[in-house]
């Protein structure tokens, strides 16, 4: 299983910030490849990427999903949550990793048992059938609260795993989608919009506004590894990092970064995105990876095998 955010830290309220004015050079050569294609029994488009306790898991369009397993890739459903073919864009998994969450098209919401094989229908929350970007889970399989957004601009959320009328939503923002949400915690954690904003909760209801201003490029992906510890991805190839005060942007070129997976003592991490671009961090550097393809990379999970998703079904590993 792959590492969870689960370190705490000392909470440092934070107001929003301007974007520091110096940017974090980053290294320009690409490192020698050890990325490899990997083959897959589908040609629809992956969006996102878990480790579960028994190896990694993708959704992707048509609602498909894989596993990965010693033999390589394969296919555990196709067709979405109901079998009506709703596409699946964001994933998450449980504390334990004993249990898959997943939201997409339409309203879906659902969950795969990894030891059982059952699915679990939790669609359309509060009667809502939005498109559903992301996903994030925190607390035992069962017993998890679910996070869940939108292009509505809501936050759909349930304390009490999903079930039937547990479900609430909040509005963080000014309505804009919500592309990426991600917690650090049971009730604390971040999503960004397609309004360059950053917002953060501490109690999974209320949420502050900490940025980020003078941004210019749109948000696609966030870590959240605690309140003064979170890094967002975006347009223009952009990262930036949320010190508790100030906002740090990286340059790492003119990729759009769908996904970002950074470990909680800030050490190493990987950002992925257009034309099969991938940058590996290690210490305060970001460095780019040859890979072997040029398609569209939309997620990345760090683990035992490192494992980035995209375009046609596309997957490579290192």
């Amino acid at each position: 299983m792959t590492e969870r955010n689960t370190t705490r830290r000392r909470f440092l309220k934070a107001s929003a910030a301007t974007v520091a004015t110096a940017a974090v050079p980053a290294t320009a050569t690409a490192a020698e490849s050890q990325w490899t294609v990997a083959e897959t029994p589908t040609g629809n488009t992956l969006y996102d990427v878990e480790y579960a306790a028994d190896g990694a898991y993708a959704v992707g369009a048509g609602g498909v999903a894989l596993k990965r397993t010693a033999k390589g890739w394969t296919k555990i459903f196709d067709g979405g949550v109901t079998g009506n073919g709703n596409s699946l864009y964001g994933a998450d998994v449980t504390d334990d990793g004993k249990r898959l969450w997943f939201v997409g098209s339409s309203g879906a919401v659902g969950a795969y048992d990894v030891e059982t094989g059952t699915l679990y229908n939790h669609s359309k929350p509060v009667g809502s059938t939005n498109n559903f970007n992301d996903v994030s889970v925190m607390g035992q399989a069962g017993e998890a609260n679910v996070y869940v957004a939108g292009d509505s601009g809501k936050i759909y959320y349930s304390f009490e795993n999903g079930a039937s009328q547990t479900w609430d939503y909040v509005t963080p923002g000014s309505g804009a989608s919500l592309s990426a949400i991600d917690f650090h915690d049971a009730k604390s954690g971040h999503v960004v919009d397609t309004n360059q904003k950053v917002f953060q909760t501490t109690d999974g209801v209320s949420y502050t506004d900490i940025g980020i201003t003078d941004a210019n490029v749109n948000f696609y992906g966030v870590d959240s590894d605690a309140t003064d510890d979170v890094r967002v991805s975006g347009g223009g190839g952009t990262v930036f990092h949320w010190d508790g005060a100030n906002w740090t942007p990286t340059d790492l070129g003119d990729a759009g970064l769908k996904d970002i997976e950074v470990t909680t003592d800030d050490s190493e991490g990987l950002t992925v995105g257009g034309g099969g671009k991938v940058f590996d961090k290690t210490g305060l550097k970001w460095a780019q990876d040859a890979t072997p393809t040029g398609q569209n990379l939309k997620a990345v999970v760090r683990g035992d095998v490192d494992v980035a998703f995209g375009a046609g079904g596309t997957v490579v590993e290192k």
